[in-house]
């Protein structure tokens, strides 16, 4: 019966999901009171992040991929004073380029202390009211999995807090999803013409709902898939006018049968697959029903349909 209960919560949700889901896409992020900017660069000297608390800039250029080597350079703005130290932390690997170490200072009238060590990955400083401006090296970790993970670049905390008072994360990818944030780029700019150009609000919403499946599929460490969803945004191409809206209906079941094999891969990792097998077999029949429908409107979408109903076979063990 419990099982029943839960499965039946989570049909509402997908199709909760396909109505209005407005998932988030997170990049770097910088809180701004202590660390007022920054900017990330890759070896080659390619801005891939920046911040500006002043100007008002937060914005990711490219990804921040794993096991690259990354050059960071930041302001910090001490504008209280305090009895303890400050002290500078980073997650980051050392550089193979920079090899003298971590930090170097580039601002020549901040007294940093004797406790400074440009070296460490993590070294204390003398607390002291003024503005500098350091440089950070180093070799971003591997993350072990295709699944976007935070890393914490640098952390600025009080010498015996454990509390950041300020901190530089990003988000670093892999390859795959790398691919996927620029396609996902584009298509974002592809949603903002549609928007400009009047196209009808409900295939508006259709498409915003598909990207942000895409980009849930994708955090959740499957790029491929998410890049599979997109390519299909593709095939359908952008309705020009509500009379093209039939076209988009099959899309919408697509983002509810991914969203079941999200579903099914996270009951399988704990042992309760065999009843939601069932939701997905019955999924796949629906599914070639639509396929049929699709390929009288558009053959391109037929086929792509055609294609995710082979993966939902063989992730049940049917194909």
């Amino acid at each position: 019966m419990k099982n029943k209960i839960l499965a039946l919560g989570i049909i509402i949700l997908l199709n909760t999901i396909c109505l209005t889901s407005t998932f988030s896409f997170t990049h770097a992020v910088g809180e701004g009171q202590w660390i007022t900017a920054y900017t990330i660069e890759d070896a080659n000297g390619e801005v891939l992040a920046e911040f500006n608390a002043a100007t008002g800039v937060n914005r990711t250029l490219s990804s921040v991929l794993p096991g690259t080597e990354i050059k960071v350079t930041f302001t910090v703005n001490v504008f209280a004073s305090g009895a303890d130290t400050l002290k500078l932390t980073t997650g980051l690997g050392k550089s193979t380029s920079h090899p003298s170490g971590y930090w170097e200072l580039l601002t020549d009238d901040y007294d940093m202390g004797s406790s400074f060590n440009p070296a460490a990955a993590s070294t204390s400083f003398k607390w002291a009211i003024g503005t500098f401006e350091i440089a950070l090296y180093g070799k971003v970790p591997s993350t072990g999995t295709s699944a976007a993970k935070t890393v914490s670049i640098v952390t600025l905390s009080s010498g015996t807090a454990t509390t950041p008072i300020d901190q530089i994360t990003v988000r670093a990818t892999s390859s795959g999803m790398a691919n996927f944030n620029t396609l996902y780029a584009n298509h974002q700019d592809a949603l903002d013409d549609m928007k400009a150009n009047g196209v009808d609000p409900y295939s508006i919403q259709t498409y915003e709902n598909m990207m942000d499946v895409a980009a849930e599929i994708a955090e959740g460490g499957d790029p491929d898939s998410a890049v599979a969803i997109l390519n299909g945004l593709d095939q359908a191409g952008a309705p020009p006018s509500a009379g093209m809206q039939a076209i988009f209906l099959p899309l919408i079941v697509v983002m509810a049968v991914f969203a079941v094999i999200f579903v099914v891969l996270f009951m399988r990792n704990r042992g309760k697959l065999s009843y939601f097998q069932l939701v997905v077999e019955a999924q796949i029949k629906d599914l070639e029903g639509l396929t049929l429908r699709a390929s009288k409107i558009d053959r391109a979408m037929s086929a792509n349909l055609d294609s995710v109903k082979d993966r939902l076979k063989r992730l049940v063990g049917g194909g």
